[in-house]
């Protein structure tokens, strides 16, 4: 953007800036790179220059086709707003051109914001919100997560991660092996009960606003395992939090959960177990994103955060026996002495 607020030699947002201003009539705002994600999407924060556009800033999303659609983002916060979560109002929309132009949520994130004083009360409030979005489950309302979903989520971590990220091969027996525990996550989450699932519900994708939270990027959201976003929301592709404050954090939710009808299991521990094979498909997955964004997208930010994936799939697979595999090729991957087996 130059100094006047206006776009520089970008050709999609000096096109985004002629639909802003025919949407609103003016050229009286400023407009400025809000954020950009892993996808091809990027947002724009308009700043009103006149007193006949009020004070409120709105949001511009670009969303270029065909790398991007813009219809599922316009559907879900629809979604949203009818269960009662804080997701931005669709206010213009140009969608054969990728773009929409919304209110906006704030400039504080989840993530930006959280501390030790405020996360238990921020971290309830997110909570609250996905009971809410839960509840508002309607089958077939959401596409299925469904086994060739999981599955090609999955593939993302030996594609990417150890092929492309690592440069290694594995033998034919390690991919039997790991086959095989690809189908047996895939088997449990198919198993649990089903609802929507935001599939990004984390603190980067929240916002601190009112009412609390606001709620961004969903646009992939699906019909899925329950324990999918609760999972996602602890267990930060950004952030690690100590075991206790997980532990407590998924406690109330599954309390929280129960009241409201949800059909989360009525055993904790056995609740708690799916969440830990839950977050094994997400973690090996974004391992594999992560690398994706690296080597295919030019973007090597992410895959500075595959530590902190590695640290929460390692305990995972060296707890259970059927997981044993896994931990057995990470060990190979990072040439460390072979542990002692699983605990349970």
């Amino acid at each position: 953007m130059t100094d006047q607020g206006r776009p520089d030699a970008d050709p999609r947002a000096r096109q985004l800036d002629d639909w802003i201003a025919a949407t609103l009539g003016t050229r009286a705002y400023a407009l400025a790179p809000a954020s950009a994600d892993a996808s091809f999407r990027r947002y724009f924060r308009v700043t009103p220059d006149a007193p006949a556009l009020g004070q409120r800033t709105l949001i511009a999303m670009d969303a270029p086709p065909p790398a991007e659609d813009c219809r599922p983002f316009v559907r879900i916060a629809a979604m949203l707003t009818d269960a009662g979560v804080h997701a931005p109002r669709v206010l213009a929309q140009d969608l054969e051109r990728g773009f929409l132009l919304l209110t906006d949520l704030g400039t504080s994130t989840y993530l930006a914001a959280l501390d030790a004083s405020n996360a238990p009360a921020l971290f309830a409030d997110a909570t609250d919100a996905l009971v809410r979005w839960q509840r508002a489950t309607r089958p077939g309302a959401l596409p299925p997560y469904d086994d060739a979903l999981l599955r090609r989520e999955l593939m993302l971590f030996p594609d990417w991660y150890v092929g492309r990220h690592l440069g290694a091969l594995l033998s034919d027996a390690e991919r039997a092996d790991l086959a095989r525990v690809f189908d047996t996550l895939i088997a449990d989450h198919l198993a649990q009960p089903r609802v929507f699932v935001h599939r990004d519900y984390m603190p980067r994708n929240l916002m601190v606003s009112e009412p609390n939270p606001g709620v961004l990027d969903f646009q992939d959201a699906v019909e899925g395992p329950i324990t999918y976003d609760i999972l996602s929301l602890y267990k930060d592709a950004f952030r690690s939090w100590p075991e206790e404050f997980v532990l407590d954090g998924t406690i109330r939710y599954w309390e929280k959960a129960r009241r409201a009808g949800l059909p989360v299991d009525p055993d904790y521990a056995a609740f708690h177990r799916a969440c830990e094979w839950m977050g094994l498909q997400r973690h090996l997955k974004v391992l594999g994103i992560f690398a994706r964004i690296r080597h295919r997208d030019g973007k090597p930010g992410y895959v500075e955060d595959t530590p902190r994936f590695l640290d929460y799939v390692r305990p995972v697979a060296q707890r259970y026996a059927e997981f044993a595999p896994l931990a057995r090729l990470l060990d190979r991957l990072e040439a460390r002495p072979p542990q002692s087996g699983c605990t349970l």
